[in-house]
Formats: C-alpha cells, sequence, structure tokens
C-alpha cells in the first residue's frame, strides 16, 4: 500500500535508535543470527554503524554474493533504470486492452464500460501462473494483477486534488468504479517479447461492481445482511485490493485493505463503535471516489451494514472465469496485505497473513482439511474451516502462534465473543486480548521454497516508542527493536521440521531479525546489513518480497525514500556467504511504487508492477495535485495521456536466468 495513502499521521521522530537498542540487545537480541557470519558485533555493542560503504568495513569481510550483475546506481528522475545488460518491457499500461473488442484507451472519454475492458489503474500484486495449469511453462502463462486504488485527479483532466470530488461526472465515478479491482489476463512469449492474448478465455475483470459471495463463519450473520442482501451471503464489489497470494490449486487470495475510503458520511453513526475504532474505520476525511453519489449502498446511514462486508480476502479462479469471487471470512477482518500459501507436511494448507498498520499483528490460518492435489474442485471450500492464529515474539528467539478460538482463553463471551463469528468480523480485538506482539505495519510476507524459511517485511512505524515511554504496546519489543522505526526491517521465521518438510502449522517457531533497514553511514539509523553492503545496496520501507527460482529475495520498497532517491527493488542472498548482501536492481520513476516482482519457472523473465507514477512533484518530492504538476508522464511522456500505472518485464539480453 502507497504511505501516501494511509491516513494516520505521522509524527516527528522521538529518539535516535541508538538510545534504546542496547536495551533491546540486553533482552536476547544479540543471540540473533543476523549477527552472525562475519557480521560485526562491534558494530553492535558500540552501537556504530555496520558499514561504511566500503565492502572491508566493519569485519574485513571479503564475502561474495551469487548476483553478477553491475548494480544500479542511485538515481531519482522522470525516467525507470535497469542494469547493463538487459532489457525492460512495457507490457500492459492503464488503460490497455484486454480483449478484441477493448475500446481505444482515452482519459477524457473514459467510462465505466469501456475500463471494465481495460488494464487497470494501481496495479500491485502480481503473479504469473504457468498454462496449463500445473505446467512449469515459462513461454505462456496467466498473469493475476490487483488494482489497488485510484487517483481520480491524475487520471482526468482538468481535476485537482482540491475540487475532484465535487466535479467527478457520474460516467468518471462509474470508471473509477471500473478500473480497480483484479485484472486476470492471458501472456505469451515470442523470441524475446511478451504480449497479451487477447482473445483468450481466460481474461476477465473484477471491480466494485462484481458479484460474489461471502462464506465461512460469518456468512449469514445479521451483521452482514442489507436491505440488497438479506442473506448476508451475497456482496457486489471488492475494494482496495492490495497484495495476495496463490493458493495450492492455483487460486487467487486478494487482499482488500483499507476500504474505508470509499464510504462516506459520519462513521458515528453506525452501530458497535468499539468495533468501528478498532477496525480503524474512525476517519471523518473519506469518500475518495465519490461513489455513494451513484451508490447509496456506501453511505453509512443508507446502509449501516455494508461496510461490515469489506475488509476481507477474496478467493478468485483465474482458470475458470464463471467461477464466482468468494470472501473468504474464516482468514478474519483486518487491513490485510497479502496471504501467502504453504503446504503443510500432513496436507494442510496454512495462510500466512500481515495486518498492515502500525502495531497490528501477524496471522497464520491453517485448514482444518489436508488438500486434494488431483481435484481442483474438492478444494472450493476448503478456506472456510480451520484455526486463526496470531503471532506472539519472545526474545529468547521463539516465537507463538496462539489460537484465536470462541471460547478458548480469553475469547469468551463475557469478553465479546460467544462465537468464531464475533472473532473474525473483531479479529483485532481478539489478538489484542490473546497477547499478540504488535509489529510495525507488517506487509509483504513469502516463504523461501528451498529453506523452508518465511521473510516478512516491517515496513516502518514512526510512532514506535522507545522503551519505558507511553504504554508497553507501543515500546519497543524484540522483534520490533527501534523506537521509532522510520525505515523499516525484515524478518526471517523458521518453522520445526526439515528444510524439505517444515512444519508450517507448529505452534512454534524460531525467528530471526534478517536487515535493519536504513543509511549504514548514519549512526542514527542503527541499520544492519552485509558489511560489503555499497552505498547503492541499503534500502529503506521494506514492501513486498518474491523469492526467484535460485533461491534469493527480492524486495520491493515503498516509501517515502531518503532524499534523492526513488521507490525501487533490490535483490539479495539470504544464505552463504552473500546472505544479507542487497544490490539495487531497478529504479521507478519519480513518484512510483514497485510492486509483486514475479518470475517465470525457468527464472528468466521477472515481471514488476509499477504503481501511481508521478504521484510525487520532481522538484520538492510534494504530493502532486493535478494531471498539470505530476513528477513524470511515464511511460508514454505525451501530452495526449496522464501517467499510467504500468506491468514491465525486464530480461537479460542474453536470456539467461534473472541476476545471475
Amino acid at each position: 500500500m502507497s504511505d501516501r495513502q494511509k491516513t494516520r499521521a505521522r509524527p516527528t521522530p522521538r529518539r535516535a535508535f541508538a538510545d534504546t537498542y542496547g536495551d533491546v540487545l540486553a533482552k536476547g537480541i544479540a543471540r540473533r543470527s543476523v549477527l552472525k557470519g562475519g557480521f560485526a558485533s562491534s558494530a553492535l555493542l558500540g552501537l556504530s554503524p555496520l558499514m561504511d560503504g566500503s565492502p572491508a568495513a566493519a569485519s574485513g569481510s571479503t564475502a561474495t554474493s551469487t548476483l553478477t550483475f553491475a548494480e544500479l546506481a542511485r538515481v531519482r528522475d522522470d525516467r525507470d533504470h535497469w542494469p547493463e545488460g538487459y532489457r525492460r518491457q512495457i507490457l500492459l499500461r492503464w488503460g490497455d486492452p484486454l480483449f478484441p473488442d477493448s475500446p481505444a484507451f482515452d482519459p477524457k472519454t473514459l467510462d465505466g464500460a469501456a475500463a471494465a475492458r481495460q488494464f487497470g489503474y494501481n496495479n500491485d500484486f502480481t503473479q504469473y501462473l504457468p498454462l496449463p495449469f500445473g505446467s512449469q511453462s515459462s513461454e505462456r502463462g496467466l498473469l493475476v494483477v490487483s488494482h489497488e486504488y485510484a487517483t481520480p485527479f491524475l487520471m482526468f483532466p482538468g481535476l485537482s486534488s482540491e475540487d475532484y470530488r465535487e466535479k467527478l461526472t457520474e460516467t468518471q465515478i462509474r470508471a473509477l468504479m471500473a478500473s480497480v479491482g483484479v485484472t486476470v489476463v492471458e501472456v505469451a512469449k515470442s523470441g524475446s517479447d511478451w504480449s497479451v492474448v487477447l482473445d483468450s478465455p481466460h481474461n476477465r475483470r473484477i471491480d466494485m461492481t462484481t458479484e460474489m459471495d461471502i462464506s465461512g463463519p460469518a456468512a449469514g450473520d445479521d451483521r452482514l445482511k442489507t436491505k440488497a442482501d438479506p442473506t448476508g451471503k451475497r456482496v457486489f464489489g471488492t475494494i482496495s485490493n492490495c497484495n495476495g497470494g496463490i493458493t495450492p490449486w492455483g487460486t487467487m487470495l486478494s487482499g482488500e485493505e483499507g476500504a474505508m475510503d470509499v464510504f462516506a458520511g459520519d462513521y458515528k453513526t453506525l452501530p458497535n463503535q468499539e468495533l468501528v475504532e478498532r477496525q480503524g474505520w474512525d476517519e471523518d476525511e473519506n469518500d475518495i471516489y465519490a461513489v455513494s453519489r451513484v451508490e447509496s449502498r456506501f453511505k453509512f446511514d443508507e446502509e449501516p451494514n455494508e461496510w461490515m462486508r469489506f475488509d476481507w480476502v477474496v478467493e478468485i479462479d483465474p482458470f475458470d472465469p464463471a467461477a464466482k469471487p468468494v470472501k473468504r471470512t474464516a482468514l478474519g477482518r483486518m487491513t490485510h496485505e497479502g496471504a501467502q500459501c504453504c503446504i503443510a507436511p500432513d496436507g494442510r494448507v496454512v495462510v500466512f497473513m500481515g495486518d498492515d498498520d502500525d502495531f497490528e499483528y501477524l496471522y497464520r490460518f491453517v485448514t482444518r482439511d489436508a488438500w486434494n492435489p488431483t481435484d481442483r474442485a474438492a478444494n472450493r471450500d476448503l478456506l472456510d474451516s480451520g484455526t486463526l492464529s496470531v503471532a506472539r515474539f519472545e526474545s529468547d528467539g521463539s516465537m507463538r502462534w496462539i489460537p484465536l478460538v470462541a471460547g478458548e482463553g480469553p475469547l469468551t463471551a463475557a469478553a465479546g465473543f460467544a462465537s468464531q463469528t464475533d472473532v473474525v468480523l473483531n479479529t483485532r480485538a481478539a489478538a489484542d486480548l490473546a497477547g499478540a506482539t504488535p509489529m510495525d505495519a507488517p506487509e509483504g510476507f513469502i516463504v523461501h521454497p528451498k529453506t523452508g524459511k518465511l521473510y516478512v517485511a516491517m515496513t516502518e512505524n514512526e510512532d514506535r516508542l522507545p522503551m519505558g515511554e507511553g504504554k508497553a504496546e507501543v515500546q519497543v519489543n524484540p522483534a520490533n527493536p527501534r523506537g521509532p522505526n522510520p525505515h523499516g526491517h525484515l524478518l526471517e521465521l523458521v518453522p520445526p521440521g526439515s528444510m524439505d518438510a517444515p512444519d508450517f502449522a507448529a505452534e512454534s517457531f524460531a525467528w530471526d531479525v534478517f536487515v535493519l533497514c536504513g543509511d549504514p553511514a548514519k549512526p542514527e539509523d542503527g541499520a544492519i546489513f552485509h558489511p560489503a553492503t555499497s552505498a547503492n545496496g541499503w534500502f529503506t520501507d521494506p514492501d513486498n518480497l518474491a523469492v526467484d527460482p535460485s533461491g534469493r529475495l527480492w524486495v520491493s520498497t515503498d516509501g517515502p525514500p531518503p532524499e534523492g532517491v526513488a521507490d525501487a527493488v533490490y535483490v539479495m542472498d539470504t544464505e552463504g556467504a552473500g546472505r544479507a548482501l542487497p544490490r539495487l536492481f531497478y529504479v521507478a520513476p519519480v513518484g512510483s511504487e514497485c510492486c509483486s516482482p514475479t518470475f517465470t519457472p525457468d527464472g528468466k523473465t521477472l515481471f514488476v508492477s509499477v504503481q501511481h507514477p508521478g504521484e510525487l512533484r520532481m522538484a520538492d518530492d510534494e504530493d502532486a495535485t493535478s494531471i498539470a504538476d505530476v513528477g513524470t508522464l511515464w511511460p508514454d511522456f505525451t501530452a495526449d495521456h496522464p501517467a499510467r500505472p504500468s506491468l514491465i518485464v525486464l530480461s537479460r539480453d542474453d536470456q539467461a536466468v534473472v541476476g545471475s
């Protein structure tokens, strides 16, 4: 999620990192393996920067990485940049056709019917799925792409951030509703180029009007019933689709994140104000698309239950265009960032999720039943039954998954959890009672297929307080050791079992700090990377994560980045001499966010989504207020088109494996 879309104010940092890190070390962080393998313990004991930019800094390490490309230099301009010896292709732009009858893109006349036949806006989660299903094809496949949000005044001429709500026409509002959601599109490779297969039967758009089912514990509950849906089992649309995941049977799990933005009216009229506040819907400035003008269900006073039907995980079958999407309520209700799937040794499916807000939690859902690898249809409702848990981190390097089950532990009827429906409707409050560890805006979650380790991105949290200040739940803790934390960090979670059969369903894991982000040349940042990290290789604000077929970890960032730095894609080894040694691979245009690196099975093609290009002005890094003052007109650079979020393809000139 773009940090510029997050509504909570970020205060000025209260104290330098070095003032409190010693306290955290005393609790056991010094024993974490991030300090092993040549990392300089003196940097931690003396609270000095880990490295000064030279490969010999701190430990004299001469470590080598498996990466062979020439690292980019930091740059911030209106273009995008990639390594020498590589090529970049623009595969899909906002408004590009998805069907043979898709109309030509014209932002001046764009309406809902046209937008529903075109690639959507602000593409975020992206995943390549080989065709046919179950194959390892690197020449033909599906791309499933979420479209997180729209910015009307950067899409339509004549609008500004000050007046767009009043000026939007009904035609434009309908276009906005059709420009978000999810795209499924078939792509094919010919030679070194990729193209869209316009006549594919798989191509599909899902948006704010698409009919979908509600399943799991909350389905049919009175709190989800509306005038249009007295059953509480049917809803139209999905909103704020951020990151996601893919199930073992090939369906997409799309996380709804922050749906309050599109509702209008006074939230104080809603029942259960405690839930409204805990869910984060107590915002005074919403209705960002003015959709309440065309659909009254998005007005709190018109339909007080509609808001309960969003902020879920949506399951979409990209291989069956006729399959209705389903909101799977058993996975809990929160600000969903993603939903990464793994398989336990007994065949049960495990879904890992992050709640992308300050001081929120990491969650896990374990299905009751094992999945059926030979019958896709048998897995259709697998995610409706299972155990939802939340993570608690300890200073001894262990972490525990605490079940969130009505009637167990503190989740009693007297506490407001008479049924599992109460738990999934008020998941955050249930996690509060369970004693979960508050995290620093958890976003990306990925499992390493070769080691079984999981990596989690904490994007940042400037509201985190040093030890001894404020309430305990907002102070530094072992897994979030900096207060404030404006730069973010990566955690490494280690399930028990062997590398060949990690037990992702186990009650207890081990954990580790993988990197602490920031500028290692600034002691106040307290950054921890490999000592050979270059002045171009360190990063801040990690967001989406991916592991390529060679086992390297790819990190895309979501700023605000340091002065003179654009959001970008970095890559590093997770094991061996190059562990935690990142290199800068791709730089996006100013104001952009790189999202969801995804690879073909042969590792020779990398897809990356680039959203909200030009959202910042070039001159002063302030938010652009209209098309007239955007920081870039990438990728077209023509006066006829505004900047267009796009999906790009990166590959080597010699068609060898990316990165190697």
